[in-house]
């Protein structure tokens, strides 16, 4: 009898990678859980839980040992990313703009600045920000109005950001400006500036509908004064900071998506279980069974995709459309879920004191920040064209 070869489990975590995801759900569910709801509703940051994150190590996942780093697989950072926004999907959503501005400066900065930056980012003492958003150029980020205007010194960055996540907070900040506008794409130049940097401030907060307890801000530049040394890359290559870079945040943010459906799909089923209508669960009646089946296929299927994404990244291959394939799935998928878990809940679902009411205020954003979806599709299907038409 010929014997068959059992193949291994495509789908096995390794020892290394269960250590990283149940590092990161211990402390969710030690230190995050006890005050996500009081700090949802006091709309308060607390900076304190993103140094505890560096310290555990969960801020140095996928960077190298040289700078600081756990030198670990993405497809491991997902894993404790997905851990996080199971219980907290504003410090989950924190965490991954932290990772985002960490990943432009060891794509993009040279050795030097490499060397002075990451170490303290990866080490959790700096909290790092991502600042794309303008008032007149959201998804369309080829239109910046940000100046940079070239000086003896360097350069003087004059306008403003809005919706910049960990913006109130952040000691380093990618800036993506441009040094003519009339060049398009082509003028657009990433920087980065420090919190102290003359002529830079903090302006307004936002007041949002989720992820409350990450802060978002608008950021004020009057002529600030950065140095040639603090620009990522050559100018006009600013753009493709931005775009490389949000190709894998976005993986992150679909990883986030993933548990905060999770979460949304535990919360619901265990409800189901003990809510009783008409003399049984109303877990025995086949709308909710078919309710919690279509969540728990599309929770199971946005995590293949988010992690079919992260071990493409690791593998070095292209992610644009695996990315974009993943958050758009990924958030969909998580305003789905907890709209449904509000349904299954009734009133009480309605309630601030339940938490599946603050999932569904959290999945609505995730749908609009790092590329609305709607942008995700025409990445998807630009991809898809082209290769049709190569053949």
């Amino acid at each position: 009898m010929t014997s068959v070869a059992v193949r291994p489990d495509p789908f096995a975590l390794s020892e290394e990678e269960r250590s990283v995801r149940d590092t990161a759900a211990d402390f969710a569910q030690r230190e995050l859980a006890p005050t996500v709801a009081q700090r949802d509703e006091e709309e308060r940051y607390d900076r304190g839980l993103f140094n505890r994150m560096g310290e555990l190590g969960l801020t140095a996942i996928p960077y190298p040992e040289g700078y600081g780093g756990a030198g670990l697989s993405y497809f491991a950072w997902v894993l404790a990313c997905e851990e996080i926004a199971a219980v907290d999907m504003g410090m989950a959503v924190s965490l991954c703009v932290h990772v985002l501005s960490q990943l432009c400066i060891l794509s993009f900065g040279t050795d030097a600045q490499k060397e002075r930056l990451l170490p303290s980012m990866t080490a959790g003492t700096h909290l790092g920000a991502f600042a794309l958003t303008e008032p007149e150029s959201g998804s369309d980020a080829a239109a910046l109005a940000l100046r940079a205007e070239r000086t003896e010194d360097g350069y003087a960055l004059t306008g403003g950001k809005v919706w910049i996540t960990n913006g109130g907070d952040a000691d380093t900040y990618v800036v993506f400006a441009t040094v003519d506008r009339s060049r398009g794409r082509d003028g657009v130049t990433a920087f980065v500036v420090e919190r102290d940097t003359p002529g830079f401030r903090i302006g307004s907060h936002e007041r949002k509908m989720g992820i409350r307890d990450s802060s978002s801000a608008e950021l004020v530049f009057d002529r600030a004064a950065v140095a040639t040394d603090n620009r990522l890359g050559d100018e006009g290559q600013g753009l493709k900071v931005a775009l490389d870079s949000l190709g894998a945040g976005r993986i992150s943010i679909a990883a986030a998506c993933t548990g905060l459906a999770r979460a949304a799909l535990e919360h619901a089923g265990r409800y189901a279980t003990q809510r009783i209508q008409f003399g049984k669960p109303i877990a025995e009646q086949e709308m909710i069974q078919s309710m919690l089946a279509d969540a728990a296929v599309s929770v199971e299927a946005a995590r293949l995709l988010t992690w079919r994404a992260a071990r493409l990244r690791d593998a070095g291959k292209p992610v644009h459309a695996a990315g974009s394939m993943a958050k758009l799935f990924a958030s969909d998928t998580a305003m789905r879920v907890a709209t449904d878990a509000v349904q299954i809940y009734g009133g009480a679902g309605y309630s601030r004191d339940n938490p599946v009411e603050r999932f569904m205020r959290d999945a609505k954003g995730a749908q609009i920040y790092e590329g609305t979806n709607q942008v995700q599709r025409l990445i998807i299907a630009q991809q898809l064209i082209g290769e049709l038409r190569r053949g």
